[in-house]
Order: structure tokens, then sequence, then C-alpha cells
């Protein structure tokens, strides 16, 4: 479900369900695509409020008790809520079902005292306590694509935008699930573009970042991303194309969550190499409301 392509292999050999749904939807398919309503049935189960170890897919091999067998539902559950979200099914009653208990579950956890010490000591190392419930990438995803649910849902949505604001923790994102400490790199734990070499370090990270709090409304409230975006709409040429601010290489990056929409061009090469780059800022300028000028 969430697999992607190796680096060395073609180039969507093995990529999974969600990301590829995502993906065709980043190419502008139609959700009632014969492709789509194909995927659509797996992805609208996967919603399920179950902890059935038969829906796991790849990462029933990391489920080996119920504990397990319930982070690997909840993470697939966000992710499939994701991608049907982006496709357009926000009023499908399903779906809103899965972003409430996301988002109650998630202000729940923001509104207590565990968010204000979610770390809790085990052995040697830092790590979320079990009851730790921050927003993870695919539920930021998920609200990103219902506007009318964020609206109904303002006061948790603020508390969102006041964790997403905070300094990012040292440590690295591990949970106690169970008995056993896993990696939980999905869960966002603050802000992901807190300055200039952040952007500059990963720049397709950083502009996908920036795209999502402008769906989510919060690009505007914040001068920071503001001021970065500009600085990113500064580095484009004459003719409106944009260019790295340092260097001639095309943008490359090894997040995750990225892939769905970056590159979307077949080859970073030539001029194709700042297509999706200048495409995506011209994107973020129009959710803002900002008028876009052709050249």
């Amino acid at each position: 479900m969430l697999s992607q392509p190796a680096g060395r292999s073609d180039r969507f050999e093995g990529v999974g369900t969600i990301n590829a749904v995502r993906r065709l939807l980043e190419y502008g398919w139609d959700k009632d695509s014969p492709p789509m309503m194909h995927a659509r049935r797996p992805l609208f189960r996967l919603l399920a409020e179950d902890n059935d170890p038969e829906f796991l897919y790849e990462l029933s091999a990391r489920a080996v008790d119920d504990d397990g067998v319930k982070r690997g539902r909840t993470i697939l559950r966000e992710a499939a809520g994701a991608a049907l979200a982006q496709a357009g099914f926000e009023e499908d009653p399903r779906l809103r079902g899965v972003a409430r208990r996301v988002i109650e579950r998630i202000a729940n956890f923001l509104r207590g005292p565990a968010a204000a010490k979610p770390w809790v000591r085990v052995g040697n190392q830092h790590v979320l306590a079990p009851e730790a419930q921050p927003p993870s990438m695919y539920a930021l995803m998920m609200f990103a694509h219902m506007p009318l649910f964020r609206t109904e849902h303002h006061e948790a949505m603020d508390r969102l935008y006041q964790w997403l604001t905070q300094p990012l923790p040292r440590q690295e994102t591990l949970q106690l699930v169970g008995k056993k400490v896993v990696a939980q790199p999905h869960f966002v734990m603050g802000d992901q573009l807190p300055n200039r070499n952040a952007a500059d370090e990963d720049g397709a990270s950083a502009i996908m970042w920036l795209e999502l709090m402008a769906r989510l409304g919060f690009l505007r409230r914040n001068e920071n991303w503001l001021r970065l975006f500009e600085r990113f709409l500064d580095d484009r040429s004459p003719d409106g194309v944009w260019h790295p601010h340092k260097g001639m290489s095309a943008v490359r990056t090894h997040n995750p969550f990225v892939w769905a929409s970056y590159p979307l061009e077949e080859a970073l090469s030539g001029d194709e190499r700042w297509t999706d780059a200048t495409f995506r800022l011209g994107l973020i300028a129009k959710i803002l409301g900002r008028p876009i000028e052709l050249v």
C-alpha cells in the first residue's frame, strides 16, 4: 500500500496502491476513471475502524502483537483517508467518520498534559509514551483536502497549528508500542521548515511543506513560512521559471512523503528539471489567492 519504487528500479516498479493513486491524481486523472474505481474498494475498506491483521499488507511482518496490528492499521487508515480526500471524497460519510475520529484523537492529545511532556525514558533513550498521539503526515494530508471539515473543527485546527509551529525535538521519533520501541517517521512533531538552511537542504520537501500548510490555511498565518515562500519566488528568472538558490543541479529528495507529487516530469535534465518546482510555487500562490500571470 505504501511502498515506493527503489532508486534503481523502473520508475513505477513496486509502487503501492496508495502512492499510485495519489500520483495519478497529481497527473490529473479523474476519481471515476477505471484505475481509480478499482483502487477505491480496498482504500475504503482500510477506513474501517478495526484491527483486522489481514488488511496490514506490507506492514504485516512488523505487527507481531495486538499493539503492532493496531499501529499498522492506524497508519494505513490515515494514509488511505489522505488519498481518498485528495480524490475529492470529502462528503463521503466513511471518510468523514475517519477524519472526525482522527481529529478528535489528535485534539485530545494536544489539549492534555501528554502534549507538553510526551517523552518517557526507556533504557538509555527518550521515546514517545504509548498514549502520545501526535498528528501524522497522512492526517495532515487528509485534512488539507477537506476544507469544509476543517471549518467544522476550527478549534482543533487552531491547536494543530500551534503544534506544527513549535521547534522540532532533537531526538528521533521513536515510540513505545507494546513492549517494543519502534520508529514513527510519519509523526509530525513540530515545524518541518524552521529556517533557510532547511529550505536549501531539501527544496522539494520545503515546497511540499509550504503547499501542505497553504492547503491547511496555515501558511498565511506564519511569517517565517511566508518569508521562505517569497524567497523561493525571488529565485525565479525574468520569464517566471524557478531555479535553485545555489547551483544549477536538479532538486532531489529522499523524503518518502514527497514521492507522489515530485518529480512528475519523466526526467530531471535540461529545462524539465525546473518544471515541477515552478508549477508547485504557482499552485501555492493560487491557493493563497494571488493572481497568476502567464508568461
